[in-house]
């Protein structure tokens, strides 16, 4: 079946009947990502200007009776429209459908524009494009080739397809039989037809361009694209990803990249000119900051270590704990652990990313002694601070995300090595008024 959608792309609002309406849920995630679930009605009408996901592109959204239709799915030659609504629609009721036009036409540019796209490649390269994803702020096409397109080869492309826009070829929609060969020779289909398809097929004409068989929305003219921009060439695998952005989205891609050149001339203190020589200048000074702060955090290890070292074996700590915020450096650690005691002592030490211990934070977690005590110790302490780890022979060591039960640990210590207390038995009590106890004779 063709939907009215089909028909006619640019049809904002329709009128219908309803052919059955369904209880139902819907997890639906809302533009900010969120995921919902809704309930409503799967509506069945006699038609819709809504279209039903497919052939890569998303279904649309827009109303039904005045309440939002989130969903909309194919099967077999129906639409089934999920509408959030209190109450179900009657049978043979009219009701009005209304479209979210802006999405329809972002969808269309995009789609179109990938027809377009895809059928230089092939005149030019002989390029297959395998499939297409029609993303939230970019898309990308597939193409069947191991090599690395050139930025050369892109703006070939790219200049190509903006001429055409200008020309302002025409873009029609056709119904052929794919049974009668004559009719379909022309046409590509690089999916072919659906199972379930029943009837004449739908071929999607950029004249002089192409033929390729799409249930799709499309423009009806290539002027209505505005513009294409392809982005970049990705190598995945044995195939490349052109990523582009037609039409509107290339003055919101516009809009997006002079936002963020104004934000990086501001806290670089340059112009767009001098964005890569200062970028490049700010990795340099890190990179020695860097290498100057690892060198101080061993120096402390080192002087921690010997600390305990110089001190006599009696004076010496059953366990020592320390934790360093400084970073997930283990060089810390493992500098420490080479230098200080080997035996005597538990050592618990941790390091996190820039949070103070008692807060939630990742980090790296030590424990070295007793094997016993650390074989005990080890996975409380990895529970407690929501991580994993494991151990052998006297070491244990894990990752872990929350250092705000870091006291906890240290608790457990404190509690095991705390001296245990002497409770001795009360003496028998002394005979009432001074008597004495009768003896056996």
């Amino acid at each position: 079946m063709v939907f009215k959608c089909q028909e006619d792309s640019f049809l904002k609002q329709f009128k219908t009947k309803v052919v059955s309406s369904e209880f139902a849920t819907l997890d639906w995630t809302s533009p900010q990502g969120e995921v919902q679930k809704l309930k409503g009605f799967q509506v069945v009408c006699e038609d819709t200007i809504l279209f039903p996901e497919g052939g890569g592109q998303p279904c649309d959204y827009g109303t039904l009776g005045g309440f939002p239709v989130r969903n909309v799915q194919r099967k077999g030659t129906t639409a089934v429209h999920f509408v959030e609504s209190p109450t179900s629609f009657e049978q043979d009721s009219e009701v009005l459908q209304q479209l979210d036009f802006p999405r329809r036409l972002d969808h269309m540019q995009q789609h179109s524009g990938q027809h377009l796209i895809t059928a230089l490649f092939d005149r030019e390269f002989k390029y297959d494009t395998t499939s297409w994803s029609l993303g939230s702020s970019a898309s990308y096409i597939q193409l069947s080739t191991p090599h690395l397109i050139s930025r050369e080869s892109l703006d070939l492309i790219e200049r190509q397809a903006n001429d055409l826009i200008r020309e302002g070829r025409e873009v029609s929609v056709v119904l052929v039989d794919p049974e009668v060969a004559q009719e379909f020779q022309d046409a590509r289909a690089p999916r072919g037809l659906p199972k379930d398809h029943e009837g004449l097929a739908r071929v999607v004409r950029i004249a002089g361009i192409e033929s390729n068989m799409c249930c799709g929305t499309h423009v009806t003219n290539l002027s209505q694209l505005q513009c294409i921009k392809l982005l970049c060439a990705e190598k995945v695998k044995t195939n490349v990803l052109v990523h582009f952005v037609v039409g509107e989205r290339v003055l919101q891609k516009l809009g997006e990249v002079f936002q963020r050149e104004q934000q990086l001339t501001q806290a670089l203190k340059g112009g767009p000119g001098q964005h890569l020589e200062l970028v490049q200048k700010l990795q340099q000074n890190v990179k020695g900051s860097r290498k100057y702060f690892v060198q101080l955090l061993k120096d402390f290890a080192t002087a921690e270590a010997e600390r305990l070292e110089d001190l006599p074996k009696k004076e010496r700590p059953k366990y020592f704990a320390l934790h360093r915020r400084d970073g997930i450096e283990v060089d810390f650690i493992n500098t420490f652990l080479r230098l200080a005691p080997a035996e005597g002592i538990l050592y618990f030490l941790t390091v996190s990313e820039g949070v103070a211990a008692g807060s939630s934070a990742k980090g790296h977690l030590v424990l070295r002694g007793d094997p016993e005590l650390v074989e005990k110790l080890g996975p409380q302490f990895v529970e407690l601070l929501e991580g994993k780890g494991n151990g052998k022979e006297g070491s244990f060591q894990g990752k872990i995300n929350n250092l705000a039960r870091l006291q906890d640990c240290q608790d457990l210590l404190e509690a095991h090595f705390k001296p245990k207390k002497i409770v001795e038995a009360p003496s028998a009590a002394p005979p009432a008024n001074g008597a004495e106890l009768d003896k056996e004779e």
